[in-house]
């Protein structure tokens, strides 16, 4: 009895788990009896290079690494993760250390049985074929094969065609041909004879070739289309397709698929919509704004940029760059037409962003987050400028798509609209005097970054924070116990963390104890070293070259930071193309089996680099 327990324990746990959850259910009652259990303790090796396998190891408990012939990491996977495959369908011996990195309890399945499931079943077959690509790392790169966001030079044609080519035969007449145009809505029609593209008709030549001459409109299509027209390939590249149509000043390009069949037409109205999702284009269109409705407007077309850098698999420092990119377009136009109306500072001043926006990691959703420096020289009767100006500004980003800050940090507070001096005077008292409380509010005011104004006031600021803080222990132990606070939404059994209840119950807060997280384990490492870095790759890049963090912690967080972003952005681009607002809490049924894999693996280095930090600084003293 005791067995047929085990044995169904086995097949339910196999049956959570690609590719066993693919299986028919006969298969799979069957398959736990074919396994037996092999324990490894933590550092012992599953599979060694060099050696003979002739096993599947499915992952119980506990969790693996994979190190290629030249040791470096190049598979993760906890539960459910399977091993062996390689060697099972590649041959002996193995090129791949597999080591246990924690105490592990694996499932082993010999190789006879993993062959006959893979004849049988091509599902389970495919899947281990695509696993032999699969990395921690490659984990991020497959879903994010650009490095530049370069979108327009990676839309094919294909992509662009907005709807099914609309056509006529050839001996239509001009008159139906009309009528159908009409109907449809379109500004041209494929003509086709025997199947072949023929020609084309567009609304000019109606005008030209038929009213302007007084052509009878029985007269077949064939008579007034334009024959033989250039076309493209529904393959090339939008870019391609661009120079061919203004080379040639044509306006529709009729597309052929691999059999030269008509497939659509692309129009430069197409090409003018892609080139409005080109996140260059957008800033610079923000910038030419005369009023506040027209940066509006221009600001309402992100969303779809990123949606767009998503489908075109930026990764997601490359999206947070561009985003933060057109938040600034937005916030420089909107502080310029507010200067033109209220007339020249008084003094010179520096309009700083605070958080993510400074950090050069802003997604959508994000809120305001801002402050004023203002030259010492300034008056008292220069406060009612600053604060007329901070006013409008600050409206202006609302009316843009972005919120207040529920926080009131924001440069309409007089508190973060001070002269230098006194700006030098709170970040002394954080610094030698922290208090939990201010601690907690004031930590997003060291990632601080000059976006209007006089940057030498944000500069000479930033230097005087980063003389002391290497010295400021007790302020960094503070620091340090903050972001040990908010732990990866993992549970003791690699199970997700949901929320309770609320409008986003059931859902991770990918963003609180997620990116949040390597966000504020980075600013400690960098304050204590006194980096001027504010992106927070930048900042475990100068952690990792001082030292403090190793070659696979650095590696590791950055790694799960990009991870955990880009399933943020994936997640918020599927809001947008829905029509729904964009937020930070993912359902993890919207997630595939290998983001829940890797994002459980992303979390649990976060929840290592925590604990890393806490043994570094007191943060048991601090109360």
């Amino acid at each position: 009895m005791a067995l047929d327990v085990e044995l169904t324990e086995t097949r339910d746990f196999l049956a959570r788990h690609e590719p066993f959850d693919a299986l028919p259910q006969s298969v799979l009652d069957r398959l736990p009896a074919r396994m037996t259990v092999q324990y490894f303790r933590r550092g012992s090796r599953l599979i060694e290079k060099g050696r003979d396998n002739h096993h599947l190891y499915i992952v119980r408990s506990g969790a693996a690494d994979v190190h290629d012939p030249q040791g470096t990491l190049v598979d993760r996977g906890g539960e459910g993760a399977c091993f062996g495959s390689i060697t099972l369908t590649q041959g002996n011996p193995s090129t791949f250390d597999v080591t246990a990195r924690e105490d592990t309890l694996a499932l082993v399945l010999p190789a006879d049985d993993f062959h006959r499931l893979c004849a049988d079943q091509p599902e389970f077959d495919a899947f281990f074929d695509a696993q032999r690509a699969s990395r921690m790392s490659g984990a991020v790169a497959s879903v994010q094969l650009s490095s530049t966001g370069g979108a327009i030079l990676k839309t094919t044609v294909r992509d662009l065609i907005a709807r099914e080519a609309i056509g006529v035969d050839a001996r239509v007449s001009v008159r139906d041909a009309a009528r159908l145009m009409s109907t449809e809505r379109v500004s041209a029609l494929l003509v086709t004879r025997d199947g072949r593209l023929a020609g084309i008709l567009t609304d000019r030549d109606l005008r030209t070739r038929v009213l302007a001459v007084d052509v009878d409109p029985a007269t077949p299509v064939a008579d007034v289309m334009t024959a033989d027209p250039v076309t493209g390939s529904a393959d090339a590249l939008a870019f391609e397709v661009l120079l061919e149509m203004v080379g040639r000043h044509i306006h529709h390009l009729p597309i052929l698929d691999a059999h030269d069949q008509p497939v659509g037409l692309v129009t430069t109205t197409d090409l003018l919509r892609l080139e409005q999702s080109n996140p260059v284009y957008l800033a610079g269109d923000i910038a030419k704004q005369a009023d506040v409705a027209g940066v509006a407007r221009a600001a309402s077309r992100l969303p779809q940029v990123v949606l767009s850098l998503v489908e075109q698999d930026a990764s997601a420092d490359d999206i947070g760059r561009v985003v933060t990119a057109v938040g600034d377009a937005v916030e420089r136009r909107l502080l310029a037409l507010a200067e033109a109306e209220l007339g020249p500072p008084p003094v010179p001043y520096c309009w700083v962003s605070l958080g993510s926006r400074a950090r050069l990691e802003q997604a959508l959703a994000a809120d305001q987050d801002t402050a004023m420096i203002i030259d010492d020289a300034m008056l008292p009767e220069h406060e009612p400028w600053f604060a007329a100006l901070a006013e409008r500004v600050t409206a202006d980003l609302a009316a843009c798509g972005y919120p207040r800050c529920t926080g009131d940090v924001m440069a309409t507070n007089p508190r973060w609209r001070q002269p230098l001096a006194s700006w030098r005077r709170q970040f002394t008292s954080w610094l030698t005097e922290p208090v939990p409380d201010a601690i907690l509010g004031a930590s997003i005011f060291f990632d601080m970054r000059p976006v209007h104004g006089d940057a030498t006031l944000e500069a000479r600021l930033q230097r005087h924070v980063l003389t002391a803080s290497p010295d400021a222990k007790v302020f960094l132990a503070h620091l340090a116990k903050q972001a040990t606070a908010n732990e990866p939404p993992l549970g003791f059994f690699r199970g997700f963390v949901l929320e309770k209840a609320g409008s986003h119950e059931n859902t991770l807060d990918i963003k609180r104890g997620g990116i949040g997280a390597v966000v504020e384990l980075a600013r400690v490492h960098a304050l204590s070293l006194g980096s001027p870095a504010v992106n927070t790759r930048a900042r475990l890049d100068a952690a990792h070259a001082a030292g403090v963090l190793g070659d696979d912690r650095a590696a590791d967080l950055r790694d799960a930071f990009e991870f955990i972003s880009y399933v943020r952005l994936r997640h918020q681009a599927a809001q947008v193309r829905a029509g729904l607002p964009p937020d930070n809490h993912v359902a993890p049924d919207d997630l595939s089996s290998f983001d829940k894999r890797h994002l459980r693996e992303a979390f649990a280095i976060v929840r290592a680099a925590q604990t890393a930090l806490a043994h570094r600084y007191p943060t048991h003293y601090i109360s």
